[in-house]
């Protein structure tokens, strides 16, 4: 598989072993974007965009800085930032992602509440996961 791969794959087992109770999705094909929320939150990790790498030549290097979009869903506010330091928690465990990374990170949340007529309120928060890694490939 390619590195850009592996790394994906790595951050959302990362996600998945931070909340184990949680619902988490993405980067396969046959999961869509899910209608509910259950009582331990759901998240959703994306492939998101390794941008345009920085190259070194000699011997050809390709440095990224990929972003993982991930958006999280909870019942409560507390519920959310709890299962939102538990990424954070994990990530500083594993800076380099088992070794497939050169350094792990997250930026801060967009975060907010949504009100439906009939339903419950649910909290939410977006952010990416940001892992640098290099490759001796932009395919790969």
């Amino acid at each position: 598989m390619s590195k850009r791969f592996d790394v994906g794959v790595a951050v959302k087992a990362l996600v998945k072993a931070a909340l184990p109770n949680s619902k988490v999705l993405g980067m396969e094909p046959d999961e869509a974007k899910p209608s509910n929320v259950d009582d331990f939150g759901l998240v959703i990790v994306r492939s998101g965009d390794p941008g345009t790498p920085d190259v070194d030549l000699s011997p050809p290097t390709y440095w990224y800085e990929h972003q993982f979009p991930i958006e999280i869903a909870a019942r409560s506010r507390e519920q959310l930032d709890t299962m939102m330091t538990a990424i954070g928690d994990a990530i500083v465990a594993d800076r380099f992602l088992g070794g497939l990374c050169i350094y792990l990170d997250a930026q801060a949340p967009v975060d907010g509440e949504t009100q439906s007529v009939g339903v419950a309120a649910m909290s939410w928060a977006d952010f990416p996961i940001i892992a640098t890694y290099s490759t001796t490939s932009p395919l790969g």
